[in-house]
């Protein structure tokens, strides 16, 4: 069982952004920018294209709505999607505010508290709405 599955299923908590029946997002928790989520579908799946199609183009979708609520939520110039998966065994899309490409490479991450976390999350959730 990965780290995400057990992050759905509540055994590890998180800052939750969004679920549905198929998909969960949540913050990112050494994010490469403020607001930086994850997407996930509750599936187990280990890489991306290995998705049925369904719940592949589900994924994307889910991930297009989660992302033009963080670029009405948060101060940036446009939100980067990326999907690389080596980190857990479970396909996961990256999605991340993006203001220069230093936020887009991994290398400079973010140091966010709590209080911070939860505040982004609240942005992110009251956009969804």
């Amino acid at each position: 069982m990965s780290i995400f599955t057990k992050i759905i299923n509540g055994e590890i908590p998180c800052y939750k952004v969004e679920e549905n029946d198929d998909f969960f997002a949540f913050l990112d928790i050494n994010p490469n920018a403020k607001g930086h989520t994850l997407v996930v579908p509750k599936k187990e799946v280990n890489k991306l294209f290995d998705l049925d199609k369904a719940t592949y183009q589900g994924l994307m979708e889910f991930s297009r709505k989660v992302a033009l609520a963080i670029e009405k939520a948060l101060p940036c110039k446009r939100v980067g999607m990326t999907v690389i998966g080596l980190e857990v065994p479970h396909v996961h899309v990256h999605l991340i505010p993006l203001n220069s490409m230093k936020d887009a490479t991994f290398q400079h991450k973010v140091n966010l508290s709590k209080e911070e976390f939860e505040e982004v999350a609240g942005k992110i959730r009251h956009e969804l709405k």
